[in-house]
């Protein structure tokens, strides 16, 4: 059991290294009939792309995705390409590894980071930047979730940075337009945050040191009935997806945590009957989600990403030998790694839904 593949019928096998030649991933039980261009998975990785301001790791990565399986070009379309129910593989290429800025570490355990269990485990480790560990494979699941946002018809799944370390934004300012425009390299839907995070940001990059961050998910368009009362919950599901990504520690659903303050009263998402004679939530605390199955509101999830380990203010620490070193990280690091995060989080609450989607249509037919 190599558990480098998550998901049921939408199965996604992630493979490659940091410093490899190259990553990538292999989508298996993708529906045939899909229709999609290399521009839409670029796009999502051109969100993700590392080098794109100050605030993060200035390692160049054009990030280049090559669809090298499961798809025929659409002859009208050139450019359109149409999912043929076979394995799809997606490639991209490293192209700006620097193994020599990791040369001192081999042999040393970095704090906050997961050489020494690696090293456990396998009995063996990649030290150049984390191998298998590196959030740097996360770029394949980001390719994957491009393609999984094609498979539910309707589904919009956003993301935005809510807080880092000490600073939050205003929620009375949240506008989803700002999360993309051109003056936002925080993923942030407050206007009036951007300043602050900035100014908070440098001060720690120039201490070489890190900070955390808080990620809100928001999928809309979930259909209603995905997922199942044991053990099969959507909030499961999307729960793990998001526990596997690098630096991630702690995932709410909804209210999360904060529901553990609440009463009963204020918990309970309440009904009415809409003018479409349909259910009408008077409220969202449970995020969308009841018994583990969705309720057709918006699914809200959070997660928390821990600091980064790899700073430059020497942390104590052991090495290889059982010797007691002091260790300082060199080489090209994010400040704060939840930025680059957002779409990451998009693109496994993504993956969780499609797989939900097709789950549900197999045991129902509809």
């Amino acid at each position: 059991m190599s558990h480098n593949t998550f998901g049921h019928l939408f199965r996604v096998t992630t493979w490659g290294e940091s410093h490899g030649p190259a990553l990538g991933c292999v989508v298996d039980g993708c529906p045939p009939g899909i229709r999609f261009t290399v521009a839409d998975i670029q796009a999502e990785l051109d969100r993700r792309r590392p080098g794109q301001s100050r605030f993060v790791t200035q390692r160049r990565e054009p990030d280049q995705v090559k669809v090298l399986s499961g798809v025929v070009a659409d002859e009208a379309h050139p450019d359109t390409l149409v999912t043929t129910g076979t394995p799809i593989s997606m490639m991209i290429e490293n192209v700006d590894q620097r193994s020599k800025d990791y040369g001192e570490i081999a042999q040393q355990y970095r704090p906050g980071h997961a050489d020494y269990a690696y090293d456990v485990k396998y009995g063996v480790r990649d030290y150049r930047g984390g191998g298998r560990s590196s959030a740097r494979e996360t770029a394949a699941r980001v390719a994957a979730g491009a393609l999984a946002r094609k498979v539910v018809p309707g589904l919009v799944v956003r993301g935005a940075l809510v807080a880092m370390g000490e600073k939050e934004i205003d929620r009375d300012n949240w506008n989803w337009g700002f999360v993309e425009s051109g003056d936002n390299p925080f993923f942030t839907p407050d206007p009036a945050s951007v300043a602050v995070f900035a100014d908070y940001l440098d001060e720690v990059r120039k201490a070489g040191s890190s900070v955390g961050a808080l990620i809100e998910i928001v999928a809309e368009g979930v259909p209603a009935g995905l997922g199942a009362p044991v053990y099969a919950k959507l909030d499961q599901d999307i729960a793990s997806n998001l526990m596997s990504i690098n630096a991630v520690k702690g995932v709410e659903i909804g209210d999360g945590f904060a529901t553990a303050r609440m009463t009963g009263e204020e918990n309970a998402d309440e009904m009415r009957i809409g003018n479409d004679g349909k259910p009408l939530f008077l409220a969202n605390h449970a995020g969308g989600i009841l018994g583990g199955i969705s309720t057709g509101q918006p699914v809200v999830a959070r997660f928390a990403v821990k600091p980064t380990s790899s700073i430059l203010t020497p942390r104590r620490s052991v090495d290889v030998e059982g010797k007691e070193v002091d260790v300082r990280t060199k080489g090209r690091h994010d400040p704060c790694v939840g930025i680059r995060a957002v779409p990451i989080g998009e693109a496994m609450v993504a993956c969780a839904i499609a797989d939900h989607y097709l789950r549900h249509r197999g045991q129902t037919g509809r």
